[in-house]
């Protein structure tokens, strides 16, 4: 865990003319990935097994096993694509191994991947089997692995890095905390170039009125507003038993003192600083099409489910301000950890990756909090494992709009 900012008391310099630089893989189409996976997929459900056993064949390469992907269809079935494309196409990922019960599905994954430069091969298991599908998978998954390892890394700008957000497990110390160090960080990065996102519509209920204003123009808080109130009529409002309670604030937010979905609301926001503004609006799993700033992602408030969607819109890292700790991970991105809550410090420090408690203690300021967070941002994206990479967390979860045919 690094407090505040610093490593054995010194604060980290890095060599070049700036300090706003990391090192990363730049990919055919021009993006920069901070990881360098080959990644084994799953088209549906079926095929986890293929892929988890090719990946047992070929150390060094991922799965990524998931729940979905058999008779869904409209915008459940675009999301899911979305999502699995844009997973195979996030610049974390050098290449990519697509299996699937058939052919026309995993085609239409592998189309979407190869669309950016990088290796992609697709194979079906239908008129083959596992056992043959697995044999030539590996065969590719080898080769993959093997050109990978030899990329090189290239000194790269920190606008060129996409760095995307979400909280977790919050209670009253992330709204003074954490979730205000990154805003600091949007704050300080947006100007210089880079791409950020937030997201978690639900949980801006009670606060819309403030999200719906920061909005860069008018229309774009209309769209905001439009993709707010239509999660409220459609699925809260018409869902709801007599409140939210324990599933919205969760039973472990109302433990930590943020009793009303309101106050959870007011912090969450603080994510996105005091002087950015949102330039779009973007559909689950979508990739920003206005170029550098801050975007929202329309995303559900679960964890894992919402830096899937925001991995498979292309953001290389996530910081995910806690109060009493999340476990959270993610196969592909590097998830940061910020908690500014002593007792999590004390009781759950394997988990956290930049210790604000600090500013709570009055011996930290939010500005310094935000920098040590940019400093652990560029070690991250240098190569630095995260908490959750080094303790094995690679949690992976598709987002299902409705019930499938």
């Amino acid at each position: 865990m690094a407090r505040n900012g610093k490593r054995n008391g010194k604060s980290r310099r890095r060599s070049g003319k700036s300090n706003m630089t990391f090192s990363g893989w730049r990919r055919e189409n021009g993006r920069v990935g901070v990881r360098n996976h080959v990644v084994i997929l799953p088209l549906d459900d079926l095929s986890n097994s293929a892929c988890e056993s090719v990946a047992h064949n070929i150390k060094g390469t991922l799965a990524i096993p998931h729940a979905y992907g058999r008779l869904q269809f409209g915008e459940d079935l675009e999301t899911f694509f979305r999502t699995l494309i844009g997973t195979g196409a996030n610049p974390n990922v050098a290449a990519v191994v697509v299996i699937g019960i058939e052919d026309g599905w995993t085609k239409r994954v592998v189309d979407g991947i190869k669309k950016t430069g990088k290796p992609v091969t697709g194979f079906g298991i239908e008129g083959t089997g596992d056992i043959m599908t697995v044999a030539k998978a590996s065969r590719v998954a080898k080769d993959y692995l093997q050109w990978a390892s030899e990329l090189k890394k290239e000194d790269c700008d920190i606008s060129e890095l996409w760095v995307s957000t979400k909280c977790g497990e919050s209670d009253t110390t992330t709204g003074l905390a954490s979730c205000p160090t990154v805003g600091n960080m949007y704050d300080k990065l947006i100007p210089k170039g880079i791409y950020g996102v937030f997201g978690e519509t639900s949980e801006i209920t009670g606060a819309e009125h403030l999200a719906r204003a920061r909005a860069a123009e008018p229309k774009i808080g209309e769209k905001w507003y439009k993709v707010w109130k239509a999660y409220e009529d459609e699925v809260i409002q018409a869902h709801k038993t007599d409140d939210l309670s324990e599933s919205q604030p969760t039973k472990g937010n109302i433990a930590g003192g943020l009793t009303t979905i309101e106050e959870k609301a007011l912090g969450n926001l603080e994510k996105i600083g005091r002087k950015c503004s949102y330039i779009d609006v973007l559909e689950p799993a979508e990739a920003p099409k206005k170029g550098p700033g801050l975007y929202y992602m329309d995303t559900s408030s679960a964890a894992a489910e919402c830096v899937t969607l925001m991995a498979a819109a292309g953001y290389a890292v996530h910081t995910f301000p806690t109060g009493q700790g999340n476990v959270i991970g993610n196969p592909i991105v590097p998830v940061i950890k910020i908690s500014g809550n002593p007792r999590t410090i004390r009781t759950m420090s394997e988990h956290v990756d930049v210790d604000v408690s600090g500013i709570l203690r009055r011996e930290m300021t939010i500005p310094e909090a935000g920098d040590a967070l940019i400093d652990m941002v560029l070690r991250t994206a240098d190569g630095r494992l995260t908490a959750a990479e080094a303790l094995g967390h690679r949690e992976y979860s598709l987002t299902k709009l409705y019930r499938s045919a």
